[in-house]
């Protein structure tokens, strides 16, 4: 295996206590095959790390380019979450489209992280072909969903040491 490519031999080592933590997950509808593995993959490290599962909020979105505006919606709504992780997955296709939503997702999902001073994670895959996609949705490249859960979780503890 190329450890170039698969970090998700990273697992969250913070020491944290996360049984209060509340994250909302929003989840792409748009290539649900790996965004339900990407969302699997979350799952798993967030209830290892000690969030009960009625403490992980889904939502499901339409595709990626909505993923801002549903961590902005989830910012605005439910104040007492600790963050949202965006899951999403834009493959290469013969137009420039999938410029125009991966930029915009990455600057949007960055910028309700930078208004709201809370983890707001971009766990979006952006590959050129379907089977890259699947490589880093739990086939050789490891899942990115469970990156994403540990770089919440990390942010999460910088948050609450940030505060104290």
């Amino acid at each position: 295996m190329n450890q170039g490519h698969d970090l998700s031999h990273i697992t969250y080592e913070g020491s944290g206590n996360h049984a209060s933590t509340q994250v909302v997950i929003a989840v792409s509808k748009w290539n649900t095959q790996i965004t339900e593995a990407l969302f699997q993959g979350a799952l798993r490290v967030l209830e290892e790390a000690g969030i009960p599962a009625s403490q992980i909020i889904r939502w499901d979105v339409p595709g990626t380019y909505e993923l801002p505006t549903a961590a902005k919606m989830a910012m605005v709504n439910r104040p007492n979450i600790d963050g949202v992780i965006c899951l999403g997955c834009v493959i290469q296709g013969e137009t420039r489209h999938f410029d125009f939503i991966c930029q915009a997702a990455a600057q949007g999902i960055m910028q309700v992280s930078l208004d709201h001073a809370k983890p707001v994670i971009f766990g979006v895959l952006t590959p050129d072909t379907d089977q890259q996609a699947l490589d880093r949705a739990g086939g050789k490249y490891g899942n990115k969903g469970e990156e994403a859960a540990v770089a919440f979780l990390d942010m999460v503890d910088v948050h609450r040491m940030a505060k104290s």
